[in-house]
C-alpha cells in the first residue's frame, strides 16, 4: 500500500537531494522483522551512490544477523537532525526513508570497497586512515552487509536547504 505525503511543502522530490542526505548522515536506523516480531537497530554506514546501496559492518554473530538471514527485507531511515526550533514547537530536519533487501558481502574486493566507502563517509581524514587500515582482518572478524535500495522518499523542514 502506498501513501502520499500529506505535507507536500516538506516533500523531497529530487533524487540528488535524497542521496546527499544518505551520504551526509552519520548513521541509519533499520527496521527488520522475524516471526512477526519487529527489531530496530542504528548503524554507522557508507552510502555508495554508484550502486545505490548502503554498506554496514558488524560482528560475526548476533540478533541482527539472525534476523536478516531469516528475512532480508528492511525499511530504514537516514536523518540530518538540525534540532528543536525554540518558541515554535517544531523540529528542523531532513530525512530519507528507504526500503530494500540486505545481503552479506563475501567477495574480498567488494568488502574492501565497502569499508573504504564507510571510512570516507565517517572519518575526518579518510585517506590516511585507509592507508593504515588492516584489511586482512575483514576475512575473519567482520561481516559486511549491503542494503540494495529499491525505494526511497524524502522529507525535510521547509527552511532546510539541501
Amino acid at each position: 500500500m502506498k501513501f502520499h505525503m500529506r505535507r507536500r511543502d516538506k516533500q523531497i522530490t529530487e533524487e540528488a537531494a535524497m542521496k546527499k542526505i544518505l551520504k551526509s548522515a552519520k548513521y541509519v536506523t533499520l527496521a527488520m522483522s522475524m516471526d512477526n516480531e519487529p527489531y530496530l537497530v542504528s548503524l554507522s554506514h557508507g552510502y555508495d551512490e554508484s550502486r545505490n546501496c548502503i554498506y554496514f559492518h558488524c560482528a560475526t554473530e548476533g540478533k541482527k544477523l539472525e534476523i536478516l538471514k531469516a528475512n532480508n527485507r528492511v525499511w530504514g531511515q537516514a536523518m540530518l537532525d538540525y534540532g528543536y526550533v525554540q518558541n515554535k514547537c517544531d523540529h528542523s530536519y531532513a530525512t530519507v526513508h528507504f526500503a530494500g533487501k540486505a545481503a552479506f558481502v563475501e567477495d574480498p574486493d567488494e568488502k574492501r570497497r565497502a569499508v573504504e566507502c564507510m571510512i570516507r563517509q565517517l572519518e575526518e581524514a579518510p585517506e590516511a586512515f585507509i592507508a593504515s587500515f588492516d584489511f586482512g582482518r575483514l576475512k575473519k572478524e567482520t561481516v559486511v552487509g549491503r542494503i540494495d535500495i529499491e525505494y526511497m522518499t524524502g522529507k525535510k523542514s521547509p527552511e532546510v536547504a539541501l
